[in-house]
């Protein structure tokens, strides 16, 4: 496809209103000088060909197949382009496309699962607009993951944050804070735990990876006096992955763990819920963080950000992200 190197990434478009086109314009734009791996857009040509005239970005964009490209990565932007009509409304979000923003995923990890590309780098999506549509499920990694399916199975995703050295999961994710507690069990521990020391082995090359759980309460409940699920529900379920081999340590006071000494003796910190975990790596990388979904059968990263409508068709939206996104799927696909 592109010579004799590796397979190319696939891409996904977004939302077309948002800043996921922009991004993947701008970066194209400095191909040579960022020295980016070969990718293939899924999304639609006549939408980035009309952002790339609003952004002053002039470069070929020609339509392609995943599995034949005319042209080569340095001299053409290679889309495979869903059919239907998408007009260049920055900001403004038409329920109409959703069909063809739903339909850039499902060919894109088609694609992949067929071994005609390699890493998944998907660029934001506006769920609501998609809700619309009929979209049923909860996220994009939720569909991810159902396009994932074999043999009725469905994998079970688990999100991580990775900022260089800095990789934190968050074991519960968008529920209410008040709904943590009893979401905190012994099965969702162990679960996701073996997930994420499975795929830093595999994917991340960590022979034995390090890996430190947080406590739910302040100072890890400390012995009891502020909570309980330390000692009956955290500390059980790590004594159970340390007998399987696991080099597990923890419960640790979340609020010391991700000071930089403490936290750089391991390869992950898997934290209790969402703000536990997001607020260390937003603090140092706000704009530069990456989004991997563990547990696919296949590689995925994505931009550690939304659509920014205000931003989108401006040129002024940060590429960091979206291209730390890029390189971290080159790396370990």
């Amino acid at each position: 496809m592109f010579g004799s190197g590796p397979k190319p990434l696939a891409l996904t478009m977004g939302e077309p209103a948002g800043i996921g086109p922009d991004l993947i314009l701008q970066l194209y734009a400095k191909r040579e000088s960022l020295d980016l791996p070969p990718f293939v857009v899924f999304g639609h040509r006549g939408l980035l060909a009309a952002r790339a005239r609003r952004l002053g970005l002039d470069f070929d964009i020609v339509e392609v197949t995943a599995v034949y490209v005319p042209a080569g990565f340095a001299d053409a932007l290679p889309v495979v382009s869903m059919d239907g009509e998408v007009a260049d409304t920055p900001a403004e979000p038409d329920p109409n496309v959703a069909p063809i923003v739903i339909g850039s995923i499902a060919n894109a990890v088609r694609a992949i699962r067929h071994g005609h590309l390699r890493g998944l780098v998907t660029a934001p999506i506006h769920k609501a607009t998609l809700y619309g549509a009929g979209f049923e499920y909860p996220g994009h990694t939720e569909f991810l993951a159902a396009l994932a399916a074999e043999d009725d199975t469905i994998p079970r995703p688990v999100m991580m944050l990775a900022h260089d050295d800095l990789r934190v999961v968050p074991l519960t994710v968008h529920i209410p804070l008040a709904d943590v507690p009893d979401a905190v069990n012994q099965e969702l521990i162990l679960e996701t735990v073996r997930i994420v020391d499975a795929d830093l082995r595999n994917r991340f090359a960590i022979a034995r990876p390090r890996i430190a759980i947080s406590g739910l309460n302040p100072h890890a409940g400390e012995d009891g006096t502020i909570g309980r699920e330390e000692i009956e529900v955290i500390s059980p379920a790590l004594e159970i992955l340390r007998a399987d081999g696991l080099d597990v340590s923890g419960p640790h006071p979340a609020d010391t763990i991700f000071y930089p000494p403490h936290w750089r003796r391991y390869d992950v910190v898997v934290a209790m819920y969402h703000d536990q975990a997001l607020i260390p790596i937003k603090t140092l990388a706000f704009d530069a963080g990456v989004n991997v979904t563990l547990g696919l059968p296949f590689v995925r990263t994505s931009p550690d950000h939304g659509t920014a409508f205000a931003l989108a068709g401006k040129g002024e939206a940060s590429t960091n992200s979206m291209l730390a996104a890029i390189r971290l799927a080159d790396a370990i696909s």
